[in-house]
């Protein structure tokens, strides 16, 4: 049953993405980026929707209160990344758009990448650093001052439960350089949802918002070591189970 319960749900997936991805890629020419990314926003809490039908998959929102209310409050967004699922999350919940840092192979994914690129998001060459760098701080600039807030995975992949992987300096460098907050958020996704499976068990996945962390003041290290402190310790706690065995970072 749970193997054809996973089954069902990937295979909603799979048509549903594809179904929205050809409709945004056909009014490209008579709509604007904001309305196609409306367009992904039905499709990701349709998903989350599907994800509790099909799986019995729900979600438990800590520190929504956080999240500020201010429209022309420019933020940038640090989180965990443990799984797919938090891709498709924040945007269904977070009241700005969201421009995603995410790798450029994704845009060549048949309909959902090229539905992707007319969002003219962040996209990365992992394999070279400085190039990388740079397109997160240039377009990053330009993202900001759009009105927008911008989706960061500081460890630049999707790690395993209860691991931590160095987080990388392009979230905290863009907010000095641009004087934009960043909000921490964790989610224990990795419980639920393991990176490379297919079967998914039924649960709570939690995801918690923390409070705003102001870059006024503050060095590249300094900041850092704050967004650092505060996801890996809140993953400590709602997900204690998968650090019982494991050293403090």
């Amino acid at each position: 049953m749970l193997w054809l319960r996973s089954f069902l749900f990937y295979l909603f997936g799979f048509t549903t993405v594809t179904i929205v991805a050809s409709a945004i890629i056909l009014v490209i020419p008579f709509t604007s980026r904001s309305t196609r990314y409306q367009m992904g926003v039905f499709w990701c809490r349709l998903t989350q929707k599907a994800l509790l039908f099909f799986c019995g998959i729900n979600l438990k929102i800590k520190g929504f209160e956080n999240i500020p209310q201010d429209p022309n409050k420019s933020l940038i967004i640090l989180g965990k990344h443990q799984s797919a699922w938090e891709t498709f999350i924040y945007p269904a919940f977070f009241p700005r758009q969201l421009c995603f840092v995410f790798k450029r192979e994704l845009l060549f994914v048949p309909f959902f990448g090229w539905a992707l690129a007319s969002l003219r998001m962040i996209h990365i060459n992992r394999g070279d650093r400085e190039k990388a760098r740079e397109a997160v701080n240039e377009r990053g600039k330009v993202v900001l001052s759009e009105g927008n807030w911008i989706a960061i995975y500081p460890e630049g992949t999707r790690t395993p439960r209860g691991s931590f992987k160095p987080y990388r300096k392009g979230g905290v460098r863009l907010a000095i350089s641009t004087q934009t907050d960043i909000l921490p958020v964790a989610q224990n996704s990795g419980a639920i949802w393991p990176r490379n499976t297919f079967l998914k068990r039924p649960g709570v996945i939690a995801l918690s918002i923390g409070p705003v962390i102001s870059v006024v003041g503050k060095t590249e290290e300094q900041l850092q070591l704050e967004v650092e402190a505060w996801i890996e310790g809140e993953m400590r706690k709602i997900d204690a189970p998968a650090y019982t065995n494991t050293l403090s970072n």
